[in-house]
């Protein structure tokens, strides 16, 4: 957060966090939405986009439309405890693709029941190496770094990659986690009501059937 942030004209990757399965709300649409969006408005500027995107929702979101911008996608991670190794894999095909710019569309988690879905700007290696050099220096002299700041600057933020997935997956899991948790609730409320409603139709005429029998008896009695 102390390095300058600066809108500049160049391309851009997109990297989304969604989850691998559904019935959990909006969660995964939200960031498919702000995803398309931001793709749709940057290829407006002339800007080339392309995407990486975690989760089997988010690929099925985007891919049919804009599969052709999709560089890399993560599948099934869900399937194994979250790790920041795993973090790691993704950084490194991040730093591979060598971005000019690089927005992080993810949740993060405000409470049980609200979340907020953000377009985080992630400084890449490019923006670092072309930004101003005393604004480069006034921001990171208030850090001491053995090697020189220069040798060990691109190690550094292939980690600051990965502390940022590893973050952004986690506010992710758990925004899922509540939103489905609020989903299922309001599911099974729903189911019960629609039960209520039911059993009453069902009784309704189940008592109009008997009454309608007894009348019928009663009026055969009456007639013998």
């Amino acid at each position: 957060e102390r390095l300058p942030m600066e809108d500049k004209a160049g391309g851009m990757h997109i990297f989304g966090i969604t989850s691998d399965k559904g019935l959990c709300g909006g969660v995964n649409t939200q960031v498919a939405k702000i995803a398309r969006n931001t793709l749709l408005e940057e290829e407006a500027k002339g800007n080339q986009v392309k995407m990486m995107i975690v989760g089997n929702k988010g690929i099925a979101a985007l891919k049919r439309l804009y599969g052709d911008r999709i560089q890399k996608s993560f599948e099934e991670a869900a399937k194994m405890p979250w790790t920041f190794a795993y973090a790691s894999i993704m950084a490194e095909a991040i730093a591979a693709g060598e971005p000019n710019r690089l927005k992080v569309c993810s949740n993060k988690f405000k409470s049980l029941v609200s979340y907020d879905t953000v377009a985080t700007n992630c400084v890449t290696i490019h923006e670092a190496k072309t930004m101003d050099r005393a604004e480069f220096s006034k921001a990171m002299d208030v850090y001491s770094f053995e090697p020189s700041i220069y040798e060990v600057w691109d190690d550094l933020h292939e980690f600051y990659y990965a502390t940022v997935i590893h973050g952004a997956y986690l506010e992710g899991a758990v925004s899922e986690q509540s939103s489905r948790m609020s989903a299922m609730e309001n599911a099974s409320k729903n189911a019960s009501e629609m039960l209520e409603k039911i059993s009453l139709i069902y009784n309704r005429a189940r008592q109009a059937k008997i009454t309608t029998e007894l009348c019928e008896i009663i009026s055969g009695a009456s007639a013998v």
